[in-house]
């Protein structure tokens, strides 16, 4: 007996160090997380961009244990910071990185009609790509640094309320590809339309969300280019005010596939008004829809 007890003795005494140790380690861990700190979000030239991956590790990392502990209703704010404070990390590494993202366009090569990169550039985008970023070409020969489609939605993702989760994955769908460039729309006009359906019925609802005003926006924002387009693809001849068959044809859709939406009634209207040859200028006026971009 006595044996038996020496030895449990000393197999409690070896499981006390050994939750000892590991509380030691947690508690050295969170001290050490506790003396860091990220760079001010206020851009500097003294700033390099192994500091802004770290802001943005720390950040990523901070958030991710505040939704784990938060409600959903708490961690839409978390949401909102964490968007700020990162959009202007990029804006930083944007302004660090101008001589890149102005060179960028220049390594795509027509022969092979891929982009050859020299090894910083890779180095670079590899780096970027680990924390959620990517180089995205805007059109013009602008090159911009972005978060990748899915990154908000991956951290976010059924830990905020159901308004903000159908939002920030409907943002991580629309983020996939250009919206516009160069003065003219990229996506389909069916594509459009169907985005158009989509912010209508989010509206619907969830008609007390706080993101409705910025979701409004957005939607006049597509509405006004689904109905008159852009700089570089109209929706009507400019000489005669004649409404191309690609659009007449996606309006009919849009009608038929939603008849008791709104954006089906707007788009009746705006039918209306062309087919009785009023001017263009005066349609505008008339339908009241602007952007705001």
């Amino acid at each position: 007996m006595l044996s038996v007890l020496v030895l449990s003795c000393k197999k409690e005494v070896s499981e006390t160090a050994e939750v000892k140790a590991a509380n030691d380690s947690v508690a050295k861990t969170e001290i050490k997380e506790d003396l860091f700190k990220p760079i001010d979000t206020a851009y500097s030239p003294k700033n390099t961009t192994e500091d802004y991956i770290k802001a943005l590790q720390y950040y990523q990392s901070k958030t991710e244990r505040e939704i784990a502990a938060g409600s959903p209703e708490q961690n839409n704010k978390v949401y909102e910071e964490y968007v700020g404070i990162r959009s202007k990390y990029i804006e930083g590494l944007s302004r660090l990185h101008t001589d890149v993202l102005d060179k960028y366009v220049n390594y795509y090569d027509s022969d092979s009609d891929s982009y050859k990169f020299p090894e910083n550039i890779k180095k670079l985008a590899a780096q970027f790509k680990k924390e959620g970023l990517e180089f995205r070409e805007v059109g013009e020969g602008y090159t911009e640094i972005w978060s990748a489609p899915d990154h908000y939605f991956t951290v976010f993702k059924n830990k905020v309320t159901p308004d903000y989760n159908s939002y920030i994955a409907q943002m991580a769908i629309e983020a996939k590809d250009n919206y516009a460039a160069d003065a003219g729309l990229i996506i389909s006009w069916k594509e459009l339309g169907e985005r158009l359906i989509f912010w209508e019925n989010f509206m619907k609802k969830y008609p007390e969300s706080q993101l409705l005003k910025t979701v409004k926006k957005d939607y006049n924002n597509y509405l006004h280019d689904y109905l008159y387009g852009m700089d570089n693809t109209p929706t009507y001849e400019i000489a005669d005010g004649k409404l191309y068959d690609e659009n007449r044809n996606e309006y009919k859709r849009i009608i038929k596939k939603y008849p008791n939406s709104y954006t089906a009634k707007k788009v009746q209207e705006f039918l209306v008004l062309f087919d009785a040859q009023v001017p263009v200028d005066q349609i505008r006026e008339k339908m009241n829809v602007e952007n705001n971009y």
